[in-house]
C-alpha cells in the first residue's frame, strides 16, 4: 500500500488554532494548559505497518508514549495523563482514535503532521507540526 510508512519521522510544532477553547472543553487543568500551549513538544513517530509508536517529547526530558496497532486496543494515555482504552482506526490514509471525550484524527499532509482533535461540543483544535531537522 501507497504510503506504508508515511508517518514515521520527528515533527515539532509549527502552530495550532482554537486551543484554549478545546482543553476548557475537555476539562484540562490549568498547569497542563499552560504547559502545552508555551512548549515545543516534539513528536516522534515510528510505523511499522499497522504497529505505531508515538512519543511526545516535552521540554525537560518527560516524554509520554502511546504504542497501539491499527484495528486493536491498546493501553493509552491522554494529553491529561488519564489512562484509557482506545482502538485506533485508519480510514483513508488517516489515523482515528476515539479518546475519553474527543475524537483524535492525525495524518501526514504536504510532509507535515497534522492533528485535529474534535470535542462532541464541535470544539475543534487543529495543530500542525513540521518535520524536525
Amino acid at each position: 500500500p501507497k504510503g506504508k510508512m508515511a508517518f514515521t519521522g520527528k515533527y515539532e510544532f509549527e502552530g495550532d488554532e482554537n486551543y484554549d477553547a478545546f482543553v476548557q472543553k475537555i476539562g484540562l487543568p490549568s498547569d497542563k494548559v499552560d504547559m502545552g500551549r508555551n512548549c515545543k513538544i516534539v513528536t516522534e513517530v515510528v510505523q511499522n505497518g499497522n504497529d505505531f509508536t508515538w512519543t511526545q517529547h516535552f521540554p525537560g526530558g518527560r516524554t509520554t508514549t502511546n504504542s497501539f496497532t491499527v484495528g486493536k486496543e491498546a493501553d493509552m494515555e491522554t494529553m491529561g495523563g488519564k489512562k484509557f482504552k482506545a482502538t485506533v482506526k485508519m480510514e483513508d490514509g488517516k489515523l482515528i482514535a476515539d479518546f475519553p471525550n474527543y475524537r483524535h484524527t492525525a495524518e501526514i499532509s504536504g510532509g507535515k503532521l497534522v492533528e485535529v482533535s474534535a470535542h462532541r461540543s464541535r470544539v475543534v483544535h487543529k495543530k500542525q507540526r513540521k518535520p524536525s531537522r
